[in-house]
């Protein structure tokens, strides 16, 4: 009996390890050279800190996720999160802004001098930028606009923005098997970088400032 027992947690641990082995396996993520997708840089550096606008955006919507956000909408004075709260728009005002860029301010901006087309009676700066529907205005007028067709995989660059229905994010460098990338946003599960680019209804695919 003594034995049996044994033998049992032996062959529980042997299929837990092939188990977990296969996960690992499974998840492995990929990059632009497993695909031979060229990377994709600016040819601008806003804020003169020697990376690129693209990559400059990624690496602070990377920085931002570290601190792991909690989902809560508020309103802040200033507009910017300042408590560790924060929803998926300010994933993005955050890349932005540690790239050079103050949403607040250019979005404000943008509303004020066309609030017909932002169906806006009354600006508010402090909250108008962390709205997503502002924010696809805002990039369908001030940012280049590329493919919403994920089978066009190899169009997605690490720092571009996606807009969904209801929900924003910022495009990773990693991509699944399929080329897909993964996607770095704030949808309150605590997964901030995450294989979840086909999980929504994209409305908008943005590169910014994209020159040509």
């Amino acid at each position: 009996m003594k034995k049996r027992f044994i033998y049992f947690i032996i062959i529980f641990i042997f299929i837990l390890l092939l188990l977990l082995i296969f996960y690992f396996l499974t998840r492995k993520t990929y990059t632009n050279e497993d695909f031979n997708i060229p990377n994709i840089k600016s040819n601008i550096d806003y804020d003169n800190d020697g990376i690129d606008d693209y990559t400059d955006i990624y690496l602070s919507a990377l920085d931002y996720v570290k601190t792991k956000p909690k989902y809560k909408s508020k309103y802040y004075n200033g507009g910017f999160p300042n408590d560790n709260f924060g929803v998926c728009t300010d994933v993005v005002a955050f890349a932005f802004l540690n790239a050079g860029y103050n949403l607040r301010d250019l979005v404000d901006e943008d509303i004020r001098e066309n609030m017909e087309l932002y169906n806006i009676d009354k600006p508010d700066k402090n909250i108008d930028f962390r709205r997503v529907k502002n924010l696809k205005i805002f990039f369908d007028r001030n940012a280049s606009t590329l493919t919403n067709d994920v089978n066009w995989y190899m169009d997605f660059q690490k720092g571009d923005i996606v807009v969904f229905d209801k929900h924003i994010a910022i495009i990773s460098e990693k991509r699944n098997k399929k080329g897909i990338p993964y996607i770095i946003h704030n949808s309150g599960n605590f997964k901030y970088v995450e294989d979840a680019l086909t999980r929504y209804n994209i409305v908008g695919h943005y590169r910014w400032k994209e020159q040509t």
